[in-house]
This record gives C-alpha cells, sequence and structure tokens, in this order.
C-alpha cells in the first residue's frame, strides 16, 4: 500500500491526512511543524491524553470545546481549578468527560507551572528530548520511539499523569520534534524547511 494519497490539489499527502475531511488542514498547517509556544505544547499534551483509548477525529473536532472548557489550556489557571471547576467539566457534554484524564490535567497544570519556574519554559524542557538523526526510523513505522520513552520517564519522575511512551511520541509528532510525514508527502520538505529555520531553546538534547 502507497504510503501516500493524491490531497484535493492533486499533489500527494500522507494517506491518513485523507481519512477524515478535518484532517487535510490539520495535517497541512500543523502536523509536524516545530512549535515553542508553551500553551500549545501543554495543550496538546493534554490533548493527546484524551486522545488514549479514543480516536483523533473525536479529540479534533473537540478541540474547541476543550479550549474554552480548560480556559484555552493556560496552565497557571488550570493549577488553580478546586472541586467546582471538576464538576463543572464533568457536566460539559463538549468535551470528553473522563474523571481521571480530568484530574491528570489539572495535575499536570500544576507540575508545568513547576517546570516553567525550573527550566525556564516548557518548551526548554521537551525540546531537550529531539531525537538524533540516528535514532529516526522510517516515517509512520513506528509508535514508540527511545525519545518518547525518555521523555515520558522523565516527565513521570517529575509527577505528571497520562504521558506514556505512545503518548509522548504522537506529542513528539506533532510538535515537529521529529518530521514523520511519510516520504513523498507534500508537507514533508515543508516541515522539514520549518525544521530547519526553526531556532531551537538553548539546552543540550538528552540522549541514551
Amino acid at each position: 500500500m502507497t504510503e501516500t494519497v493524491p490531497g484535493p490539489d492533486g499533489q500527494p499527502r500522507c494517506r491518513w491526512a485523507s481519512t477524515a475531511p478535518e484532517f487535510l488542514d490539520y495535517h497541512d498547517r500543523e502536523w509536524g511543524f516545530p512549535v515553542t509556544d508553551d500553551t500549545r505544547l501543554f495543550e496538546k499534551i493534554c490533548l493527546e491524553s484524551f486522545q488514549s483509548g479514543l480516536s483523533w477525529r473525536t479529540i479534533l473536532n473537540k478541540r474547541p470545546a476543550f479550549r474554552t472548557a480548560f480556559d484555552g489550556f493556560e496552565f497557571h489557571k488550570i493549577a488553580r481549578y478546586g472541586p467546582e471547576e471538576v464538576a463543572r467539566l464533568l457536566c460539559d457534554t463538549g468535551i470528553v468527560r473522563h474523571r481521571g484524564k480530568i484530574d491528570a490535567v489539572i495535575n499536570n497544570a500544576a507540575r508545568a507551572v513547576e517546570m516553567v519556574e525550573a527550566e525556564g519554559s516548557l518548551a526548554a524542557f521537551v525540546w531537550r528530548f529531539e531525537p538524533s538523526p540516528e535514532e529516526l526510523s522510517t516515517p509512520q513505522t513506528q509508535s514508540t520511539s527511545p525519545a518518547s520513552v525518555r521523555l515520558s520517564k522523565e516527565l513521570k519522575r517529575r509527577g505528571w499523569r497520562f504521558v506514556g511512551p505512545t503518548t509522548m511520541f504522537a506529542f513528539m509528532q506533532a510538535m515537529g520534534l521529529i518530521n514523520d510525514h511519510a516520504e513523498g508527502c507534500a508537507m514533508r520538505p515543508a516541515a522539514d524547511e520549518a525544521r530547519r529555520r526553526f531556532v531551537r531553546p538553548g539546552h543540550q538534547r538528552i540522549g541514551v
């Protein structure tokens, strides 16, 4: 089976981008392009944790509702959530009403505040785990990686929840820590160029 399919403009795209109408824009504009904005990084960790056991299409369609429900994923605000906010979220039909995952977002927000105090930013921490070229496999042939295992392990050590290696690999794919667009995908060169021009936070990569 080919790794790409023609998009609406006739240019090849990763096959998964054709499996739902809303995926194309996400694929072309977001997935695989590097991010340093702390709010977006935190949001993605949270949404990937909510996606566990569900489809990304479900979460992507609910993303606007998630953003409204969780104050735009401003983690300094979320870290102050108490029982009233939890009760509100559990009644919000626009999001995934999973108590454990909601509690994890609030817990992780507090851990994110701690991380900013310790590391300067979430981006400074996360980009330390960008894998070296030698670690990379053929695009879209794995669901975890040595780098995602390292990132997961360190986040768990710091008290984060719902951040397993598979979840962290999906996070790294989406936030541009790797370019996992298929060979031949029209967006792969664009993501490569974005990564080439990208100014990484000034921390050393964490190796094996």
